[in-house]
């Protein structure tokens, strides 16, 4: 009998743990709150999302693959109400609406999802679109003198929830020799270090001290030296300090902690020359000099076409009367002013100015393919086969129609290039919709307001006067640039 209870007990104590071990193998839900080791796995799998999450600058590892993509814009703050100088952030620097430097090194970084400009104003909202940039209006708000940087894009963020932007960096429009390379060596420590914030620095070196308000009796006293161990600069590593170039910062950062700087905080050492601010009007002939040496000048161009009335000469498709007589060469004479000049038998004189042929000669040998377009309206429209033989040499000559855009789409088409790879030269109104498409275009100064607005570069001289050789000056520009900048595309 005792050996009959023995079995019974043992059989009862193995369906016990045959129980046990079916339900440890999960396949009864409740059990997995009460098995410790089932928990510790869930955990452990949770820690390791977490600092993948954390790493690539994501708030959580539950969302599908389209919600954890995250969305990093780019945002420029450009109010009209300048103080300083008039519509600062579209002033001309070098050429160039200085909203455009930093617009083009963004843009060009290929690091955005989207690129924004954040303002008030109509005229600096139509240079932003001309670059590229989406335009974000902002309210009277955050317009105010009062207003702050964080204000605005806080405001910026509230509006475009649709985009789910998780990365913001605020670039400071008077920034004009920052480079694509900056950006994507900064988001790096965003994207892939997990930083919450980074902010651009400059190394300067320069010794501090105490203000002392005036009247006071007070004597100054040093903030960073020692005035009896006065260090040379080689033995000083000098001292990291904000030049306001660029901020990245986290969507959680800014609208939840209501700061631009903060959480794992990291910085980028940017180098002196690349660190340009322009506050006032003494400041622009600086910057002028310091961004024709070291700006970004853009990605380089292939293709260039150059309208012959009214870039390369001074005469205009309006200026030829209908029943003038075939334009007639004669040899060409250098005048005072280097211009080779040739008449009709209406004895009205147009110019080819030296530099300009100058200017195509190093275009071509920059290998920049040029196009020289010209219509049957045009003066020079029976000059064309000649302009090609004697006085452009390879350019290829186009003759275009009431809309340039059409015949000039074929070309660029056919040499399956993309309009950013393209530069346009007009002085015409009817050039303007090729003006806006080209990634690169150029105005002569005399050129029309719509023209100028339209254009993206403007030369410093007129028409037939050496507007070409300015255009050239700016593609050997972009030569010189950091090879690096090159391989951005």
């Amino acid at each position: 009998m005792t050996d009959v209870w023995c079995s019974l007990l043992l059989l009862g104590f193995f369906c016990i743990f045959t129980d046990l071990s079916f339900c440890y193998r999960g396949t009864d839900p409740g059990i997995h709150n009460v098995i410790h080791h089932h928990t510790n796995t869930q955990l452990e799998s949770r820690q390791e999302d977490s600092m993948a999450a954390q790493k690539q600058g994501l708030s959580g590892g539950n969302d599908s693959p389209e919600e954890a993509q995250q969305h990093i814009a780019a945002l420029i703050l450009a109010r009209g109400g300048s103080k300083g100088i008039r519509l600062k952030n579209i002033k001309r620097l070098a050429g160039i609406h200085l909203i455009g430097w930093v617009l083009r090194a963004a843009i060009d970084s290929g690091e955005f999802n989207s690129v924004w400009v954040s303002t008030d104003h109509d005229e600096i909202e139509k240079v932003a679109k001309s670059w590229g940039a989406k335009v974000h209006r902002r309210s009277q708000e955050v317009s105010k003198d009062s207003s702050t940087s964080l204000e605005t894009i806080q405001e910026f963020l509230k509006k475009n929830t649709a985009c789910n932007i998780q990365v913001v960096c605020n670039i400071q429009a008077t920034s004009p020799c920052l480079h694509p390379t900056h950006l994507k060596e900064a988001l790096k420590k965003i994207k892939k270090d997990g930083y919450d914030s980074v902010f651009s620095v400059v190394r300067k070196y320069q010794f501090r001290w105490k203000e002392v308000k005036k009247g006071s009796d007070e004597c100054t006293q040093p903030e960073n030296l020692n005035p009896a161990k006065r260090p040379r600069r080689q033995d000083w590593n000098g001292e990291l300090i904000e030049n306001g170039s660029f901020y990245f910062a986290t969507r959680d950062l800014i609208v939840k902690e209501g700061r631009l700087q903060g959480g794992r905080v990291a910085y980028f050492e940017m180098e002196p020359q690349h660190s340009v601010d322009i506050d006032v009007n003494s400041d622009w002939p600086l910057a002028e000099q310091r961004v024709l040496t070291y700006g970004y000048f853009g990605r380089r161009v292939s293709l260039m076409f150059c309208e012959v009335s009214g870039c390369l000469t001074k005469r205009r498709v309006q200026d030829r009367p209908r029943e003038s007589p075939p334009y007639c060469l004669r040899p060409r004479q250098p005048s005072a002013k280097g211009s080779v000049h040739s008449r009709d038998t209406e004895r009205s004189s147009v110019s080819i100015h030296s530099r300009d042929r100058e200017g195509l000669r190093k275009l071509q040998k920059d290998n920049v393919e040029v196009v020289l377009l010209t219509s049957e309206e045009d003066v020079l429209s029976s000059l064309r086969q000649k302009l090609k033989l004697k006085t452009m040499r390879k350019c290829e000559v186009m003759l275009v129609g009431k809309d340039p855009l059409k015949d000039v789409q074929s070309m660029v088409e056919k040499r399956k290039l993309d309009w950013k790879d393209v530069a346009y030269m007009g002085c015409d109104t009817t050039s303007i919709s090729c003006l806006e498409k080209a990634g690169l275009s150029v105005a002569p100064a005399d050129a029309p307001r719509k023209v100028i607005q339209a254009a993206k570069l403007l030369c410093e001289s007129r028409s037939g006067a050496g507007a070409v050789w300015d255009f050239a000056k700016h593609v050997r520009l972009q030569m010189k640039q950091d090879g690096t900048d090159h391989n951005c595309f």
